[in-house]
């Protein structure tokens, strides 16, 4: 009789045990918006991958689906909000047609500098935030990379001014697109992957999209002569790793964590890998000719704070989430930017020590 409770008491513990050991098994597809080769863009997502599958001996698993394998990738919001994908990893302001408030939580014209924003997302209640505002979609995001300014754009005409911006067929997404709208250009939105044919085929003036060194892979160089600075529109580029929440709530404590901080690295990875490979791109540009690396005229980027105030302040007036994620990003920076102006050295001044000549500087 012994024996048999034994038994017994075995084989039940066993029997509870199993569906705790199905979950804690995690085999998801993720399809991405970017190429996964692309540095500091596309890539953080596979440093994801790579790193849970070690951490979780296996049992947390993620197939990285390229740009329109499974999901095309202004579709991802959608397929996840149906449950119809595990997770997505995607730049959250796609979403702004049906999440007006994700552009801020992607980028703000005008607005954070890469760590600026990992400090608000981490410290200032942002990651809180942007939670509450994808709940009433069934989709958790989950923060899992940044990069540094994109170029304002690649163009085929030299923009000496606004009246150069007026009626120009351009790509641009976010907010960004929106003040250009503003300004009185026709403004576009396509996926990474359709800009290089559109800009050829002369179906788009211009186009926005990403770093030098990524918009390079793409071929932009090839077929636009102009690469403007800085990237006023996007300081920061932020991409999450959304799930579907029924798939989120699903997992233990102990694997949600892992993912968590294995986009929490990812973060610190791309910001790092983004800025390393830039210089010797533009570098190039300067020594073969062909593509003109310039900045915009000082009075064409002051119109567009102007136009950029307007429009943050319209869409606030729009939507509630909207006013509200913008209300909590000024009132960090409020407060942050007396560290900043006390803390840091000017512009000009940072990083000089570095060069035996300072000249070089301006190479």
């Amino acid at each position: 009789m012994k024996k048999l409770l034994t038994m017994a008491c075995v084989a039940a513990s066993v029997a509870l045990a199993a569906p705790v050991l199905a979950q804690d098994k995690v085999r998801w597809r993720v399809p991405v918006a970017f190429a996964s080769n692309l540095p500091g863009l596309g890539d953080p997502i596979v440093y994801v991958a790579d790193t849970l599958r070690t951490a979780s001996d296996g049992n947390i698993q993620m197939k990285v689906e390229e740009p329109g394998k499974i999901v095309p990738p202004l579709g991802i919001f959608d397929a996840l909000k149906e449950g119809k994908i595990d997770a997505g990893y995607y730049w959250i302001g796609y979403d702004q047609g049906k999440v007006p408030s994700s552009a801020i939580f992607g980028a703000v014209p005008f607005g954070f500098e890469p760590w600026e924003f990992m400090t608000w997302i981490y410290e200032g209640g942002g990651q809180e935030l942007v939670q509450e505002v994808y709940a009433p979609h069934n989709i958790v995001p989950v923060p899992c990379g940044v990069i540094g300014p994109e170029t304002a754009g690649w163009f085929n005409k030299e923009i000496k001014g606004l009246d150069d911006v007026k009626g120009l067929k351009i790509r641009f997404a976010g907010v960004g697109g929106k003040v250009l709208q503003e300004l009185g250009a026709s403004v576009t939105m396509l996926p990474g992957g359709e800009i290089f044919q559109a800009l050829e085929k002369g179906a788009i003036d211009a186009s926005e999209f990403s770093m030098p060194a990524i918009d390079v892979q793409l071929g932009f160089n090839k077929v636009a002569q102009y690469n403007y600075f800085p990237g006023w529109h996007q300081p920061f580029t932020a991409q999450y790793l959304m799930v579907n929440k029924r798939k989120w709530d699903e997992l233990s404590e102990a694997n949600q964590a892992m993912i968590e901080m294995a986009c929490t690295a990812a973060m610190a990875r791309a910001i790092a890998r983004g800025e390393a490979v830039q210089g010797e791109v533009i570098r190039q540009f300067r020594s073969e000719g062909g593509v003109k690396a310039q900045t915009l005229p000082m009075d064409v980027l002051e119109e567009l704070r102007r136009a950029t105030n307007k429009v943050l302040e319209q869409e606030a007036a729009a939507d509630a989430d909207f006013k509200r994620v913008l209300e909590s990003q000024r009132e960090f920076m409020r407060d942050y930017q007396v560290w900043k102006d006390l803390a840091y050295l000017p512009r000009d001044f940072a990083g000089i020590y570095l060069f035996e000549e300072q000249e070089d500087t301006a190479q």
